[in-house]
């Protein structure tokens, strides 16, 4: 090849090269700057729409957790109020057998139905007073909650609905005239309470039902977010090891290709010694 002085290949080669090599390097220096393998669209168009569809994914999950670990709340602050009022009923119980019993006399009696009576108030008091929010939950209202536990938006697959039909107050119970001041009275007591613990009974299943679906649903999301997190990972995060090779090998490349370039644009030179 012959000596040139307008165009010089071996420059202009070298520049290209040197330019390939920076932006390499710079490429290399985003990624383990920001935690990212795709620093530009362009670097992987389709791994960037999966991995923003599964970040958006991500997102939703979090939020239905957080929906549920609140459906939860809702439910045991319920079965917490009837927790209370089973207490009630317990002393209850156990006022109505010790009134039952002649070791007490008439005058202690009514020592022991003032103590009735003001129980028997508080658990209806706790039973139309029990909220969550502004919701009451044990008033006998029958709200229904619908709990969107799903990323998604289809309501048959992304909600659990649950109808809230627990009425603890005194007349359900039928506790509301309880009387122990006399052992007649006290032995009605003692049925109407039994009574009374039955329902109520049932009331805190129903809620430890559904709280465990809670549970095992907040467990399933937790499954989700994990599998989808470990899924976003190898689609959109940066490989140091491998992204810390080529920030080095771009490095080297090029003060290489700096080098070479340097002595690229002294062969116009020699062209001149001829012409001298």
């Amino acid at each position: 090849m012959g000596l040139r002085i307008n165009t010089n290949v071996a420059s202009i080669g070298a520049q290209r090269v040197l330019g390939k090599q920076q932006a390499r390097m710079e490429h290399a220096q985003i990624s383990l700057a920001s935690g990212t393998r795709i620093v530009k669209a362009a670097d992987d168009a389709a791994g960037l729409a999966i991995s923003e569809n599964i970040r958006g994914q991500l997102g939703g999950i979090k939020m239905a957790r957080n929906n549920a670990f609140n459906a939860q709340s809702l439910i045991q602050v319920s079965e917490g109020g009837l927790n209370k009022i089973s207490n009630i009923l317990i002393r209850l119980r156990e006022l109505g057998v010790q009134a039952a019993s002649d070791t007490v006399s008439d005058v202690e009696r009514s020592f022991l139905n003032q103590e009735a009576t003001q129980l028997t108030a508080e658990s209806d008091r706790i039973a139309k007073s029990t909220r969550f929010g502004n919701k009451a939950l044990l008033d006998g209202n029958g709200e229904e909650f619908e709990y969107h536990v799903g990323p998604f938006a289809n309501e048959e697959e992304n909600t659990i609905k649950y109808k809230i039909s627990a009425d603890a107050t005194n007349s359900n119970l039928g506790i509301d005239g309880v009387d122990v001041s006399d052992k007649s009275g006290a032995r009605s007591t003692l049925e109407a309470v039994d009574n009374a613990l039955v329902k109520l009974g049932q009331m805190r299943a129903d809620f430890g039902a559904v709280q465990s679906r809670l549970q095992t649903t907040t467990s399933n999301l937790d499954i989700q977010f994990e599998n989808l997190s470990a899924a976003k990972s190898r689609i959109s995060d940066a490989d140091v090891a491998y992204e810390s090779s080529e920030m080095t090998s771009a490095q080297i490349l090029q003060s290489a290709s700096v080098s070479v370039l340097a002595q690229a644009n002294q062969n116009g030179a020699a062209a001149l010694k001829l012409i001298g």
